[in-house]
């Protein structure tokens, strides 16, 4: 294994090793202490999860619920062992992260030796201010999630499942790790003040990148709400917005921390609250009046009267006595007083980053705070290490401002550096000698072996231009597939999220024989607060893709054509998106009328017989359902599909010899769009796998053994 590793990564997996021997040997005279602090953080975490944590989750799950709906929630344990190894592991990472820092502390020694400790000694209260500062932020994310985000978002949830004809009846360790993951996410969030100032301050990602990139962290935010939260919008708002105004409030933060780092002799933060404390002082009593009035002139019964029209049963609380009231009063003084300071700070940055234009290094110079004049007076250096898209950049921003004149002087000056710069590495150009020669001619070889040199004319999958024209050309059309793939994947959830999945669900009930009583002896329930949700999103995914496909196939059809891969004409494609329709079309019927039904009543009556409860999981329930139903109708698809194929030019001999690259393709879309089993994957893979085989057979008869396939001859009339 070494062997194949190179010299400088087994020198630095080595050099690791004898670190962690080193940290071992030095902390081993105190490893009973640092157990000891393991063993409390272990014990700790187990008992209180026992006697307190689960209680205090269940009633943050069940803050926001009515009564009707509370009363269907259940959390439930799986085995025998749920709850005493959840409540083990948990205890165990706790364990871990409360001994860490001692570890770390009593190994000191072995990391000074081999430079791994901070040379430059930091000052203890830095050090715990920046600690305190870190657990005040995580707590405050962590009490924004607890008080304000999972209430609404259980809430909604269970409405959901109850509302589509399921229990939520979640399994312990799903909704522990639901409740701690989002819990991180929270708490995460929260540090970012912290980190954006740290990195910004230590010149690691500079300011400037976290500002100027400001649309790209909005969309990454909302982006990942949408894999964390439920798809409605108003939970995805909950989770965004304070993670936004924490981006926009960090990055006040950074900028005056990089403006103090650059000119701290300059800007003194004491002096402006001394000389404007008149102002500062208006704005605090404002606060204050504000919140007051908030209070006594109907502001809670207002915004309760807006939070029940948009369907939440959240409310705000009056503050019930006037001591409360008072509190709340100072509060909101306190907050108006901090706003303040921040914009008179803010204002002297600007005023202080206007005075120093060209002073200091030209490259570190902020042309964001240079008006058209600046720009254009600026040195030259301030653009010779710019690069285009940090420009284009500069340049929306101020056109966005309204600044026309700085953007076209951004551009202008940015242009003349770069040809500044091509003139400076054409005079320094040599003539190419060997080494390019030999590197154009390898380059030259591998396009060959890639592109497969000359290969058989039935075979495609060595011709990498002619996927590349291909798939150019479907790319070249995105915005008509993918606006297509949204529309039918945002109509198909709308429809069984709003209620869609409760139709078929009591219609499909509605087909088992009287023996099966569904009230009775059949439950479908939800393990995870989110499964319906995430069986909603695959199902509506994999009905997008199928209508799709025939899009994709009309885009691609001419450059298929121009390839020569098929022979017949565009207009094909409506004939073959009728045949799979209506291939798929009866043998969903087949499957939804007969198939299904049958099987689920077998397995149903099997239970029975066993005297047995029966709660099925939704995930399991409609996906066996999906592949009774519309599974059949893709089977019987696979043929007439590959049939089709053979009438385009795809011959049964390269279908014949492709059989392990569909085979691979099957099981990759199976690991995808099925539950997470192997199990599962293996028994969708190995139907298709088998229609694969009965569509070989066909061809094999229709083309007589492959010496007569159903294409026209090259270069015929059609």
């Amino acid at each position: 294994m070494s062997s194949a590793l190179d010299e400088d990564t087994q020198q630095t997996i080595a050099a690791g090793r004898e670190t962690a021997g080193a940290m071992l040997r030095a902390a081993q005279k105190d490893l009973q202490k640092v157990f000891i602090v393991f063993l409390v953080g272990f014990l700790g975490t187990f008992y209180a999860l026992r006697l307190y944590v689960w209680e205090f989750f269940r009633g943050v799950t069940k803050a926001q619920m009515d009564a009707s709906v509370s009363g269907n929630v259940s959390i439930i344990a799986q085995t025998p062992f749920d709850v005493i190894l959840l409540q083990a592991k948990i205890g165990l990472v706790v364990g871990i992260l409360f001994a860490l820092p001692p570890f770390i502390y009593v190994s000191r020694d072995a990391l000074k030796a081999r430079g791994a400790w901070p040379k430059s000694p930091v000052a203890p209260w830095k050090l715990a201010l920046i600690g305190l500062t870190m657990v005040v932020l995580f707590a405050a994310g962590v009490a924004y999630g607890y008080f304000v985000f999972f209430p609404f978002t259980f809430a909604f949830l269970a409405q959901n499942a109850l509302s589509a004809g399921f229990t939520p009846s979640y399994s312990i360790v799903k909704w522990a790790q639901f409740i701690f993951l989002l819990t991180l996410s929270f708490g995460l969030a929260s540090q970012l003040p912290l980190a954006m100032t740290a990195l910004s301050y230590a010149e690691i990602v500079p300011y400037e990148l976290f500002r100027d990139k400001w649309r790209h962290a909005v969309v990454g935010i909302f982006a990942f709400g949408a894999l964390f939260t439920p798809p409605d919008p108003f939970t995805q708002i909950m989770w965004a917005v304070p993670v936004i105004t924490l981006y926009a409030f960090s990055l006040y933060l950074a900028r005056v921390v990089v403006t103090a780092k650059r000119g701290s002799e300059k800007m003194d933060i004491k002096a402006t609250a001394t000389h404007h404390w008149n102002l500062l002082a208006g704005v605090a009593v404002v606060g204050g009046l504000l919140v007051y009035a908030f209070y006594e002139y109907g502001g809670v019964d207002h915004v309760n009267d807006g939070l029940a029209a948009v369907g939440s049963d959240y409310v705000f609380l009056d503050p019930g006595s006037q001591l409360v009231l008072g509190a709340f009063v100072v509060a909101g003084g306190v907050v108006g007083l901090a706003f303040g300071l921040a914009y008179l700070v803010y204002r002297d940055i600007q005023r202080l980053e206007r005075t120093e234009v060209g002073v200091g290094d030209p490259s570190k110079l902020d042309l964001s705070a240079l008006d058209v004049a600046g720009v254009r007076a600026a040195p030259p250096e301030v653009f010779a290490d710019r690069d285009e898209d940090e420009i284009m950049s500069l340049a929306s921003a101020a056109i966005d401002d309204g600044d026309k004149a700085k953007a076209q002087a951004l551009i202008d000056r940015f242009d003349e550096a770069e040809a500044d710069r091509e003139a400076e590495a054409a005079d320094a150009e040599d003539e190419p000698g060997e080494l390019e020669d030999r590197t154009t001619r390898a380059g030259g070889a591998f396009f060959s072996e890639l592109t497969g040199g000359e290969t058989d004319e039935d075979d495609i999958g060595g011709y990498y231009t002619d996927i590349a024209f291909i798939v150019d050309s479907v790319t070249s059309r995105a915005f008509w597939v993918v606006g297509w793939f949204m529309l039918v994947l945002a109509s198909t959830f709308g429809w069984l999220y709003t209620g869609g999945i409760r139709d078929v669900y009591e219609d499909f009930l509605g087909r088992l024989p009287a023996a099966v009583t569904p009230e009775e002896v059949l439950n479908v329930v939800a393990l995870h607060p989110m499964e319906a949700l995430i069986f909603e999103v695959k199902f509506s995914t994999i009905l997008a893709v199928l209508a799709t496909l025939p899009l994709v196939a009309y885009f691609a059809w001419p450059a298929l054509r121009e390839r020569n891969i098929i022979h017949k004409r565009r207009r094909t494609v409506f004939l073959w998106t009728g045949a799979l329709v209506g291939g798929l079309l009866g043998g969903f019927a087949l499957g939804y009328s007969y198939v299904a039904p049958t099987v689920i009543t077998f397995l149903v009556e099997d239970a029975i017989a066993a005297n047995m409860i029966i709660s099925y999981r939704i995930t399991n329930f409609f996906w066996l359902i999906f592949f009774t139903t519309a599974g059949i109708g893709l089977l019987a698809d696979i043929p007439i599909l590959m049939v089709l194929l053979n009438t385009a030019g795809i011959s049964y001999r390269m279908m014949r010899k492709r059989w392990r690259e569909v085979t691979v393709f099957i099981l990759a879309i199976s690991a995808v769009f099925t539950p997470a089993s192997i199990t599962t994957m293996f028994m969708v893979t190995l139907p298709l796998m088998a229609a694969y085989g009965v569509g070989l057979g066909i061809l094999f008869v229709l083309t007589v053994g492959g010496r007569r396939d159903l294409s026209p001859a090259r270069g015929a009339a059609e």
